[in-house]
């Protein structure tokens, strides 16, 4: 996996230096807050510094649950889910691609978890953030 590239925890991360570090990836970006904030309410968004990992990651959240979790990676950025396995049918039965059926169905589990992640290349990987999205928004 490509390190994290937000390591300094005395500079706070804003869109200007995110944009200036992923590129021409900030379309992405761009196209997948709107798609969140387009289809859905009560979201927010916050950066924190995780001294665990030693770095910024960016959350979003509608109400209090967290939706997914961004890492910004030199000239593009990582997209991280949690499911629980009662995710697990819907995960299976849905659209997206084996490859992350497969990373999901042999994830590392934390206790009823396991992650999946999307490291954003092309408009296919937006569509897959998109899908795992309404996923994650559809579960209770």
């Amino acid at each position: 996996m490509e390190p994290i590239a937000l390591t300094d925890p005395a500079i706070s991360p804003d869109n200007d230096l995110v944009f200036s570090m992923i590129g021409d990836k900030s379309r992405y970006w761009q196209q997948i807050m709107e798609h969140l904030y387009g289809h859905h309410k009560n979201i927010s968004e916050v950066w924190r510094f995780y001294n665990d990992g030693k770095s910024w990651l960016f959350r979003t959240l509608q109400k209090k649950n967290t939706i997914f979790w961004v890492a910004v990676l030199k000239e593009t950025f990582r997209v991280g889910f949690y499911f629980g396995d009662k995710a697990e049918p819907m995960l299976i039965q849905s659209d997206l691609p084996d490859s992350i059926k497969h990373e999901f169905m042999n994830a590392k589990r934390y206790n009823t978890i396991r992650p999946i992640s999307v490291t954003i290349s092309d408009s296919s990987d937006v569509d897959n953030v998109i899908k795992l999205i309404e996923l994650k928004l559809k579960i209770k």
